[in-house]
């Protein structure tokens, strides 16, 4: 029973999704909307095995990029967290800055690092470790600050240092929050790539797509968006995959909601 109605909710999800590329393909094969104006999705599919040779560099040059930057805004963000926990001062004279840094359009900042930088890697690669650092830090604060008080007490008790505490509990303990700002991050840092490159650059997803939108080409705009998606949900999925090998305590658990068990 319970296998009948896992397979249930992911059939919803995989029909829902094919029912409205099918209708997408019959508004515009109908000419509901004008082809120019909406390509359809077998036009963005025959678009993309045409143009995939020539537009292999600039899928590698944005990976790049937004791996670059999500590498150092994962390393920036733990030493951040780590020192936020440990020292109570520290936590309460950045925390806002975090905050408000939020309320800055990326879109704003991006000009002025390519002022800064030039027109090379280095600007993209900050475009992308700003939207990718928030996440992570503030899951992983969220996750250190969840952790089992008693358990924390009674390792002080027996003469446990602050970084010993991290390593046996903190941190193992906060890895489900972690892993849920990585997922998040992952999505933004392909995006974050992508907008740097829209304010200057000579080669990448984003400068393609610029290109291609001033030639009203907007078939190759969306095989653009395509691949950005799909980048984007294969870094997600391969951050789940992560999570699942090196948690395997939280594989096939049982969690208690609303008085009963429940598996997951």
């Amino acid at each position: 029973m319970k296998k009948h109605i896992n397979i249930k909710n992911k059939l919803i999800p995989i029909v829902f999704q094919i029912s409205l590329l099918i209708i997408w393909q019959i508004v515009v094969d109908g000419n509901i909307v004008e082809r120019y104006m909406l390509p359809s999705p077998k036009d963005i599919l025959t678009t993309l095995f045409e143009i995939l040779p020539t537009i292999k560099q600039h899928i590698y040059i944005t990976l790049r990029e937004a791996m670059i930057g999500f590498s150092i805004a994962i390393v920036l963000a733990l030493i951040l967290a780590i020192l936020m926990d440990s020292i109570k001062v520290i936590r309460k004279a950045i925390y806002p800055i975090l905050v408000v840094s939020q309320t800055i359009p990326i879109i704003a900042l991006a000009p002025l690092f390519a002022m800064w930088f030039g027109y090379g890697t280095l600007p993209k690669v900050i475009v992308v470790v700003l939207v990718c650092f928030f996440p992570i830090v503030i899951s992983l604060m969220d996750g250190l600050d969840s952790v089992d008080k008693d358990m924390v007490n009674l390792l002080k008790s027996m003469g446990a240092n602050k970084l010993q505490i991290f390593r046996a509990v903190k941190f193992p303990a906060s890895l489900v929050n972690f892993f849920s700002g990585l997922r998040i991050a992952a999505t933004y840092s392909i995006m974050g790539a992508v907008i740097g490159e829209w304010l200057g650059g000579s080669e990448g997803l984003g400068i393609y797509m610029l290109r291609v939108k001033k030639a009203y080409a907007l078939d190759k705009v969306f095989v653009v968006i395509l691949i950005i998606v799909v980048l984007s949900m294969a870094l997600f999925g391969l951050l789940f995959m992560i999570q699942y090998l090196l948690m395997p305590w939280e594989r096939n658990t049982d969690i208690v909601h609303n008085g009963k068990k429940k598996s997951v």
